[in-house]
């Protein structure tokens, strides 16, 4: 069992074979994949109304970026890294760190632990 067993992780990207990647990851670590998500739209629900621990989010989305569902994120005080091919966490305000691509399992793995760690030590 992983340190991640049960966490609840949203995943907006609009790649569908990069989204298989990256869920199969996340599995790998014992999460529970909220989505993944194509779309801005749904992905904004879903971080409206899912209970969350985490969230990745890819910053292009077809012809919008993620920054809607990240300010929901931050609302809800729930931690999430952007996914992009660039090498910059500052592309989406409040994000704990960016997550570049392709995605490896231990990147993966290394994301999560910073920002719930991270999360876990503002909750004391």
């Amino acid at each position: 069992m992983s340190d991640f067993c049960g966490k609840r992780v949203l995943v907006l990207e609009d790649e569908p074979l990069i989204a298989m990647l990256l869920e199969d990851i996340l599995v790998d670590l014992d999460c529970v994949v909220v989505g993944p998500v194509l779309d801005v739209g749904s992905a904004e629900a879903l971080a409206r109304d899912m209970t969350l621990d985490a969230a990745i989010l890819d910053v292009n989305i077809g012809n919008r970026t993620s920054h809607s569902v990240a300010a929901i994120l931050r609302e809800r005080c729930v931690p999430f890294v952007v996914a992009s091919g660039y090498d910059d966490a500052d592309l989406v305000p409040g994000a704990g760190g960016a997550l570049n691509k392709p995605y490896r399992p231990e990147n993966v793995k290394a994301a999560l632990a910073r920002i719930l760690e991270r999360s876990d030590a503002l909750d004391r």
